[in-house]
């Protein structure tokens, strides 16, 4: 086959140097796994200030919107597990007022509901395009 102009014009290009790897380099420990706790705390190191602010019970709480939610976090909530799940989402500074309001599975319902108002799309809610109003004839 005969080389095209784009084929002539291409330019070699010399091989890239081996990466290192962890293997090469004896003397580098590798970094341990975070445990369960740490992990948490990073995560919400992560999300800190990207709360909103909803009801329960008649006080204000600040929780992460549901957009942010792992998960992880709604297995918790979906096997009701509702204590481990308002650990890792609502804000550490409401979390003792949480324990203390103590409220049932529909407060807490109606409180997830208006946390996921707070933001542009709830969870589950997308309705797709809309159609068009336009009817085309195929020929």
């Amino acid at each position: 086959m005969a080389a095209n102009a784009r084929t002539a014009a291409r330019k070699k290009t010399t091989a890239r140097p081996p990466r290192k790897t962890a293997a090469a380099a004896p003397d580098v420990e590798p970094e341990p796994d975070l445990d369960e706790t740490e992990a948490i705390e990073a995560q919400e190191a992560e999300a800190e200030g990207h709360y909103v602010t909803a009801s329960l019970c008649g006080q204000d709480v600040q929780i992460l919107p549901p957009t942010v939610w792992r998960q992880s976090w709604n297995r918790l909530l979906n096997s009701g597990q509702i204590d481990a799940f308002a650990e890792l989402v609502i804000n550490p500074d409401d979390l003792e007022l949480y324990f203390e309001l103590d409220p049932t599975n529909e407060e807490f319902g109606e409180f997830i509901g208006e946390a996921s108002e707070q933001v542009a799309e709830g969870p589950g809610k997308s309705r797709g395009p809309n159609r068009s109003s336009r009817r085309t004839q195929r020929r």
